[in-house]
């Protein structure tokens, strides 16, 4: 019966949704009947269930070696303006808005061209004509300008977005050195969110929150830890009654205590951390197949769930982060590397490694 009402989930003020009318781009029914979005990454969006959950906050620790972060965060904001979904992008670099430039351009299905449908042989014929002209990714963009994308795009990172998705797409930027005080941009959060409260007519639209560095020693609060406790606090129940997502990257090294890096934490819904992969690690290189491959490893915490007591449980949670045809990210289960048994070596030996100890097969 509770099929039948087509409510998402049980609460039917939260996430109604009428039978007739079709969900919003880039949305779909997850776990529990709670709605999802996606990270932008397919194998990411697997691990957490089928995508994020709307109302959900996800806290990425950074790398203070490395800006593996960039990679999730660019993903997940070229999601979002794919399904035209309105962006609140916050950083500490001098210009935010020019780091849009930099957001991957999806990559154009290999079957985009071949159709059994006969009435689309002219459009065939005649987009033919036009390749010469614009490319396939211009074709791409141009057979998607009625936001057909699919629920999680493949990105190329050598490529940029196109200017006309970019254009159209409603996205807000703030720079974290000119906010005052965490005050101000928990009131910018909070406009940017107000045309997504929960009602009962259903989800018209998400919204995507992406705070970049949030604790960065470039912003004036970066001392205060209390107000930045406050404002992810804030933040979270702001999400909790929108139809909207957020991500927040932070340095766990630049927080200034254990105890606090601890609360922040607790407070996200989906945790992650980065992790670098030195290039002269021969222990590391011993113990890993295709290690040559891998560029940083990327382990989960914890995964957000709504509508349900019961904890995820996940076969690894560790995973390396790799580029397939220098283009694609993609995430794979560690595999360790076969013993030699004539060199002496053993398994217990090295599970008993420093390098070891930190990953999960």
């Amino acid at each position: 019966m509770m099929a039948a009402t087509g409510t998402f989930t049980r609460n039917p003020k939260s996430f109604s949704h009428s039978r007739h009318a079709p969900p919003p781009p880039g949305l779909k029914i997850g776990p529990n009947g709670t709605p999802i979005v996606s990270t932008g990454i397919q194998d990411l969006d697997q691990l957490l269930g089928g995508g994020v959950p709307v109302g959900s906050l996800i806290m990425v620790m950074e790398d203070s070696e490395a800006p593996h972060h960039l990679l999730l965060l660019r993903n997940f904001m070229s999601q979002g303006v794919l399904h035209r979904q309105p962006l609140l992008y916050a950083s500490p670099a001098h210009s935010p808005r020019a780091f849009l430039g930099t957001l991957p351009a999806p990559i154009p299905p290999r079957t985009h061209l071949h159709t059994p449908s006969q009435q689309q042989e002219e459009d065939l014929r005649i987009a033919w004509q036009y390749k010469k002209y614009f490319g396939n990714e211009q074709m791409f963009v141009e057979s998607h300008r009625g936001n057909h994308w699919d629920f999680c795009n493949e990105f190329d990172l050598r490529k940029s977005l196109d200017r006309q998705l970019l254009g159209a797409a409603h996205i807000d930027c703030v720079n974290l050195q000119d906010v005052e005080d965490l005050a101000s941009l928990r009131d910018r959060c909070s406009a940017f969110l107000a045309p997504f409260a929960r009602t009962e007519e259903g989800i018209t639209c998400v919204g995507r929150v992406a705070i970049q560095s949030f604790c960065s020693p470039q912003c004036r609060y970066s001392n205060s830890d209390w107000d930045m406790l406050f404002f992810i606090k804030s933040l979270r129940s702001m999400l909790r009654s929108s139809n909207a997502v957020a991500m927040i990257t932070f340095t766990p090294s630049v927080v200034s205590s254990s105890s606090v890096c601890m609360r922040w934490q607790h407070l996200a819904d989906t945790l992650l951390s980065l992790r670098t992969i030195p290039d002269d690690d021969k222990e590391m290189a011993k113990l890993l197949t295709d290690y040559q491959d891998m560029f940083g490893l990327l382990h989960i915490h914890k995964v957000g769930r709504l509508n349900s007591q019961v904890p995820v449980i996940l076969e690894a949670t560790t995973y390396s982060l790799k580029v397939i045809r220098r283009k694609t990210l993609v995430l794979e289960r560690l595999n360790q590397a076969p013993v030699d048994a004539s060199g002496g070596g053993s398994l217990g030996g090295c599970s008993g490694s420093s390098s070891a100890r930190l990953l999960d097969f």
